[in-house]
C-alpha cells in the first residue's frame, strides 16, 4: 500500500486559523500507515483524503471525464478505510468536482465547462434558462487594496490586487458590469492573460486553484453615471447590485466583486429549502 504521494490543493491557511504553536505533523491511517500530511493533525481523515484527491483534479493529473478508481482500489492505495473514501468522494460530489453515475462508476467534472463556470450566476431569462454566456473583460490594472478590499480578500495592509471589470450580455443587450478584485499573489501575470480573467472559476482552475463556495448579497441601488452609460439606462435608474465573495477550495477568498445589473425581462432565482 502506498501512502500518499501528492502535494495537497493549494489552500494556504490562514495564520488566525490555527494557534502560532500548534504542530504540523504526520498521522498515522486506520491501516498504521503513514500519512505524509501538510496540515494540523487534527483535521479530519475525510478531508485530509479529500484534499489528496481534489489535488489530482487541480494538478490536470485526474482529467475532465476521466472515470477515477473505485472506493476499494482508492482505500487500499491512500491506506485508509472504504468508509473514509466514501466519505470523502460524497463531499467531493457536493463540492461539484466528480459526477457519480448509477451502474457507470465515478467521473471528474469539467471544471472550464461553461455549465460549471456559470454555477455562480443565478439569473435567469424570462423562459427560465441560465445566462451561459462569458464576461467580456474591458480592463485590468494593478494596485494596492484599499481596507474594504482588504477585508474582503482577507489581506494584509498594503497587498496588490487585480482589478477587472466585466461586462456580461444576453441577447446583445449589457445587462451587467461587474467589478471583481483578486489577489495579486495568487494570480501573477494575469494583464497578460486576460482571456481567463472572464469567469473566477476558470480563472483559479488556469491557475491550479479549485473555486469552493460563494456568497452573494443583493440590494438596489440607483445606477450612478458610469454603471448607467455602460447599462445604457437613465442615471438614477434602480438597477440590482450584487456583491459577491467566491472562496477558495476550504480556504481564502478567491475574488470580491460588486455586479450592477438591469434585468428587464429576467430574474435572480434564489432557491431554498
Amino acid at each position: 500500500m502506498q501512502a500518499f504521494g501528492c502535494r495537497l490543493v493549494r489552500v494556504p491557511a490562514f495564520a488566525a486559523d490555527f494557534p502560532a504553536d500548534t504542530s504540523f505533523r504526520r498521522a498515522e491511517s486506520q491501516t498504521g500507515v503513514t500519512l505524509p500530511l501538510k496540515r494540523p493533525i487534527h483535521k479530519a481523515l475525510y478531508l485530509q483524503v479529500r484534499d489528496a484527491l481534489a489535488e489530482r483534479i487541480a494538478s490536470g493529473q485526474w482529467k475532465p471525464g476521466m472515470s477515477i478508481a473505485n472506493e476499494g482500489d482508492l482505500a487500499r492505495e491512500l491506506g485508509v478505510s472504504g468508509g473514509t473514501v466514501r466519505k470523502a468522494l460524497e463531499l467531493m460530489e457536493a463540492q461539484r468536482l466528480i459526477t457519480r453515475r448509477q451502474g457507470r462508476g465515478t467521473f471528474v467534472r469539467d471544471q472550464s465547462s461553461d455549465d460549471h463556470a456559470a454555477r455562480f450566476c443565478r439569473l435567469r431569462g424570462s423562459s427560465g434558462e441560465r445566462f451561459l454566456s462569458r464576461a467580456s473583460v474591458h480592463g485590468i490594472s494593478e494596485g494596492t487594496a484599499d481596507e474594504q478590499e482588504s477585508r474582503r480578500l482577507r489581506l494584509a495592509s498594503g497587498e496588490a490586487v487585480y482589478r477587472i471589470r466585466k461586462v456580461r450580455q444576453h441577447r446583445g443587450r449589457v445587462f451587467m458590469v461587474r467589478d471583481a478584485v483578486v489577489p495579486a499573489a495568487l494570480f501573477p501575470g494575469l494583464p497578460g492573460r486576460k482571456e481567463l480573467a472572464g469567469s473566477i472559476i476558470m480563472l483559479a482552475h488556469a491557475y491550479g486553484f479549485l473555486a469552493g463556495s460563494g456568497e452573494e448579497r443583493i440590494s438596489l441601488c440607483a445606477a450612478e453615471a458610469g454603471i448607467a452609460e455602460a447599462l445604457s439606462v437613465a442615471c438614477g435608474t434602480p438597477v440590482i447590485h450584487l456583491e459577491r465573495v467566491v472562496l477558495m477550495l476550504d480556504g481564502p477568498p478567491l475574488e470580491w466583486s460588486r455586479a450592477h445589473c438591469h434585468l428587464a425581462d429576467s430574474y435572480y432565482l434564489a432557491e431554498v429549502g
